[in-house]
This record gives C-alpha cells, structure tokens and sequence, in this order.
C-alpha cells in the first residue's frame, strides 16, 4: 500500500520538521533498544501523530519508521511545490480547503509554500515550476479592460434624475 500525506502537511518545511524528528525518534527508539531498555515512544508532534494514523504504522517498529522515512525522503526529492501568494495571511481553514483541492485535483502529494504581497489587494499569484497563473482582480480588470469602459460609457450616457423622491417639484432640497 503506498503511504499516505496527511492534509495538515502543507509545505516543504513541514515535511522537513517530520523527517527531523522521525529521525530523531529512530535514534531514541534504536538507543534504547541496544542498552535493552524497555522501548518507549516519546511524545510526538501533532503532524506525526496523523502522518502515523493515517498510513497506520506503529513508531515502536523499526521496518514502519524505516518505510516512512523513505516515504518522506523520496518525497522531499520528488514532489511537485505550488507557490501561492495572497495580499494577507490565509486562515488555516482556507489553507485546508486548498490543500485538499491540490491533493484530489493535481497531484497526491503535493506541497504548498504561502507568500505574501500586499500590493496584489484581491485574488492570488499561483506559481509552480514552469508557470505562472495571476488571478488577481487587476489581472481581471485589465482582461476585461473593454467590457468595463463599455458598461462605464453606458452608464455615464443615461441621464440621471435630478428629482429627490418623495420631494415636490420646484422645492430645493
């Protein structure tokens, strides 16, 4: 069965702090095994608690720690990164949202590096290796440059009442 990455895992560096401390765990957990003491897991964080609930293995294993941190090496080596830079700081719920889009939609286990750019205002920029996507509102406004001038002429051309409503004609207001 091909391990699994749990949704919570969303970049690079998340996948670095994983790999770091199932290393770390590995050496603990092999420290104690050759002064034959009694072997136990020590607390782990809440990314490798789902990583490890999620692909089912059990940390006290050495051929499971062995397989996930050859899961999370080759990872870290292959898969494909989306950078994506926004105007503020996107919630951990929306970053969610994403992520599992990206998963289901473009690749099991891709990654996402977050930026941001004041200046972009409303939308997003999505870069990944070879290209780039602005779906920014200027981007949008600039593509639709023509229809908006049209509908601003339009708008500009209909006379407008110089009547209040509700106000008898001939009283100033």
């Amino acid at each position: 069965m091909e391990p699994k990455l749990p949704i919570s895992v969303v970049s690079p560096v998340d996948l670095g702090r994983l790999i770091r401390e199932l290393q770390a765990i590995d050496n603990t957990l092999s420290q104690q095994d050759l002064r034959q003491d009694e072997v136990k897991v020590p607390k782990t964080s809440k990314l490798l608690d789902e990583l490890v609930e999620l692909n089912k293995a059990d940390l006290s294993h050495p051929t499971h720690r062995q397989a996930l941190q050859e899961f999370l090496t080759d990872l870290r080596a292959h898969t494909p990164v989306v950078h994506i830079s926004f105007s503020a700081d996107p919630s951990p719920l929306f970053v969610g949202k994403v992520m599992t889009w990206l998963r289901q939609e473009v690749h099991p286990t891709v990654l996402m590096t977050i930026g941001l750019q004041p200046s972009i205002g409303a939308g997003c920029l999505v870069r990944t290796t070879n290209k780039y996507f602005d779906f920014t509102l200027r981007a949008n406004f600039e593509k639709h440059h023509d229809l908006l001038m049209a509908k601003l002429r339009e708008v500009n051309a209909t006379p407008t009442p110089t009547l209040i409503p509700g106000v008898p004609e001939g009283v100033a207001a």
